[in-house]
């Protein structure tokens, strides 16, 4: 096997095909460079194989706010980048640092003009950015817990107190312990097309911050974000974000391919038609999101987060529950305003609607 692409997808692909006794060529073209961006996952997503210790810290009940406060049934973890990194140990592959340029269904070309061949090529290089794709950006800094006393774990919080327009497109703080006694907190634009630039969400999470009383003195570690949450091809050549796993309403896919690593190394089907379903579903929720005016998101999460919690389990990491998806969205239209329900029928419905999103102005066709 050939996998192209050593992030955190195509890394825990190429050990899980040597866990197997596969021969497996790994292609990057930096393939020691560090892991900079924050991993996160639903604790029951992981894997039984994946070593614990890759977990840098938990929290068993994160909070999610629209305009209430809602505590989630859900125990959440935050991985480790460098602890993840060498559990998904490549001992036993050829490592090449080149760029494959040129995939086919038996040989890559690299850069350099060698060709490499095996029985079956893996692309998990991930999505390229595209003005005809929504993205997912974040502007975020790393401070000692003790500074930020005042902020509970928050899987995504919509308050107005960042300083934005009413009517601007809106964007949530995310705030999680990373271990070691630091926490990350983030302005997250969670899609748009265009998405917030990361100098916007830089000075929403500052004045953001103000206002909940957490001074920074400005030598904090920064992370930015930026990456499509549409794209990916589903199939046996492609793998991770490459391979459609992020998910549109998060943006997260390396707990999705930690899960399906062992299924496509031994060579089975990722993609049933039940998991092709809840993707095309996915996506028409994201159009709905996007086509939702600034005012309506929070709403818009307080309904879901009002959900039963395996109704949010489903939609959230039900990558084959195809009725679980189904109920979830059913049962979410169902509890939003009826001025809502209309733009979320029409835009998902692909009836062209136009809207500012989560991220500036974008017609969903």
């Amino acid at each position: 096997m050939v996998v192209c692409g050593l992030g955190p997808a195509g890394r825990a692909l190429a050990h899980r095909a040597l866990a197997h006794g596969m021969a497996v060529t790994a292609v990057d073209p930096a393939p020691s460079r560090p892991w900079t961006a924050t991993y996160a996952a639903w604790a029951d997503e992981l894997p039984e194989w994946l070593d614990p210790d890759v977990v840098a810290a938990r929290v068993s009940r994160p909070v999610a706010w629209g305009a209430r406060r809602h505590e989630l049934d859900r125990g959440y973890v935050v991985l480790g980048t460098t602890r993840l990194r060498n559990a998904l140990d490549l001992t036993g592959a050829d490592v090449v640092a080149d760029r494959a340029v040129r995939l086919e269904r038996h040989a890559v070309t690299l850069a350099s003009g060698r060709v490499l061949t095996a029985d079956r090529v893996i692309d998990a290089r991930g999505i390229a950015r595209s003005p005809t794709r929504a993205e997912q950006t974040a502007y975020g800094v790393i401070v000692d817990a003790s500074a930020a006393a005042g902020i509970e774990p928050l899987f995504m919080d919509w308050r107005a107190d960042n300083g934005a327009h009413p009517a601007a497109p809106r964007s949530f703080l995310y705030a999680v312990p990373l271990g070691g006694g630091a926490m990350l907190l983030e302005e997250t634009c969670l899609a748009g097309r265009p998405a917030l630039d990361t100098g916007e969400l830089r000075a929403r999470l500052l004045h953001r911050l103000r206002e909940r009383g957490i001074a920074l003195d400005g030598d904090e570690p920064v992370e930015r974000v930026r990456f499509p949450v549409q794209g990916g091809r589903p199939g046996p050549r492609s793998f991770g974000a490459a391979g459609g796993f992020t998910h549109p309403a998060t943006g997260y896919s390396v707990a999705a391919a930690l899960d399906v690593a062992d299924t496509v190394a031994a060579g089975h089907n990722a993609w049933p038609p039940s998991a092709r379903v809840v993707r095309a579903l996915r996506a028409a929720g994201l159009r709905a999101l996007l086509a939702l005016p600034p005012a309506e998101v929070p709403g818009f999460f307080d309904a879901f987060f009002a959900l039963p919690a395996p109704l949010q389990r489903a939609y959230l990491s039900g990558r084959t529950d195809l009725g679980g998806t189904v109920a979830a969205m059913r049962a979410l239209f169902a509890a939003l305003p009826a001025r809502s329900r209309v733009r979320i029928a029409a835009a998902t419905s692909g009836i062209p609607v136009r809207s500012r999103g989560q991220g500036g102005s974008a017609i969903m066709e």
